[in-house]
């Protein structure tokens, strides 16, 4: 652990993770921003964040505008990113490989809600394309459809990109903006007026307090245990979700779309492999160190459903395997962002519930224009507020896996 360089700072992240580090980086790139910016991240080496266990995919098959308008730019940071990244020959190209989600119905009623998603995506510039199972078939021979109806499939600017480059760059490039990181593991919210004004400092585990004109919750799956102390409530909590690589003895001929399973496990090429995942049947909060693997998992309900499916997946071995946790927004399963209102420079960027990796441009960009001008300039994220949480009112999204 190592002090801060000063005692006071403009702005002051608590989470250096995919989040923290985006918005950190926006901010250093604020023509009109020039104040001190301090990363407090407790865990360096990023070993148990959920970015380091994410499997870096981006989809625009949303039912809710404002989560496709986040990926569409998302995938457009991609594209360009050594351009946003201020052209820095150093800073390497991108790509997107574009398989695309494809989520299968097996009932008529998710059927039409496929149907309903796929107009919205259209008539917001998505390729998606709502398919019959012979057109299914027609593409993809492989599937086992006997149970499916239709689904929805979009091979453009959706499937998954090296997330793990793009957080290195994030941090790289806020530090070369004058970013300062330090390891350290907040203990304290300081607010003035009894503990009911406005953040004034935070504490760190060393006993050294650190003042802070605005401070920002980008603790991932640990976001309500950070606003607990400031006195505030948020409905996160970490949840378990569970990723395989495996080998097929038989490969198909063709790359694997992110198949979105009604059984609830979804699977997808990587690379000369396959990866599938899914959460547990039993789905609890867990503890944030609680990375304990159920191996009972692949042979009870992950691989039964992907030989299902596809019967050329017959004969499959693990080769690698993991847990993560998403940082799980109970209330709805969408972002929390912006400022509470009951301490307005306590500014919150939680609750992605497995979103964050591809919303991370969009939504680190908002926060750092919402600190410095007061308001979201490139793309408006109200949608997201924070205090929807406390009054209860629900961001709806249909599509959430």
């Amino acid at each position: 652990m190592a002090d801060a360089a000063h005692s006071s700072y403009d702005v002051v992240i608590i989470g250096g993770a995919i989040m923290g580090s985006s918005v950190a980086w926006w901010l250093s790139r604020e023509p009109t921003f020039d104040g001190r910016i301090l990363v407090i991240e407790r865990d360096p080496s990023y070993s148990f964040a959920s970015t380091s266990h994410t499997n870096s995919c981006i989809r625009q098959q949303f039912s809710n505008a404002s989560n496709i308008a986040v990926s569409q730019f998302g995938a457009r940071f991609i594209h360009n990113f050594r351009e946003y990244m201020g052209g820095d020959p150093e800073v390497p190209d991108l790509t997107l490989q574009s398989y695309g989600y494809l989520y299968l119905a097996d009932t008529p009623a998710f059927a039409r809600t496929l149907a309903e998603g796929q107009r919205v995506q259209a008539g917001l510039g998505a390729a998606t394309r709502h398919m019959t199972p012979d057109e299914i078939a027609a593409d993809y021979p492989f599937y086992q459809l006997d149970d499916i109806v239709a689904a929805n499939h979009n091979r453009v600017d959706e499937g998954y990109f090296d997330g793990g480059t793009m957080f290195d760059w994030f941090k790289r490039m806020a530090r070369r903006g004058g970013v300062e990181y330090i390891a350290g593991d907040v203990t304290g919210i300081n607010r003035g007026a009894n503990g009911t004004g406005p953040v004034q400092s935070v504490t760190l585990a060393c006993g050294q307090t650190i003042a802070c004109g605005t401070l920002v919750n980008a603790t991932g799956p640990r976001a309500a245990a950070t606003a607990r102390m400031a006195g505030l409530d948020l409905p996160v909590e970490p949840r378990k979700r569970y990723t395989f690589i495996f080998d097929a003895a038989q490969p198909l001929d063709r790359d694997l779309p992110l198949t979105i399973d009604p059984s609830g496990v979804h699977m997808r090429s990587e690379g000369k492999y396959y990866l599938a995942g899914c959460p547990p049947d039993d789905d609890p909060a867990v503890a944030y160190d609680d990375f304990g693997f159920d191996h009972s998992l692949w042979e009870s309900k992950v691989w039964p459903a992907i030989a299902t499916r596809i019967p050329q997946f017959e004969a499959i071995k693990v080769i690698n395997e993991w847990v993560g946790h998403y940082a799980y927004n109970t209330l709805d399963q969408n972002a929390l962002l912006g400022r509470a209102q009951s301490c307005p420079n306590f500014v919150f960027i939680n609750g992605f519930s497995g979103h964050g990796l591809q919303q991370s441009p969009a939504m680190g960009r908002g926060v750092a224009e919402l600190i410095t001008h007061g308001s979201y300039r490139s793309l408006d994220l109200s949608a997201f507020d924070v205090n929807r949480a406390a009054a209860g009112r629900v961001f709806e999204e249909k599509a959430v896996i």
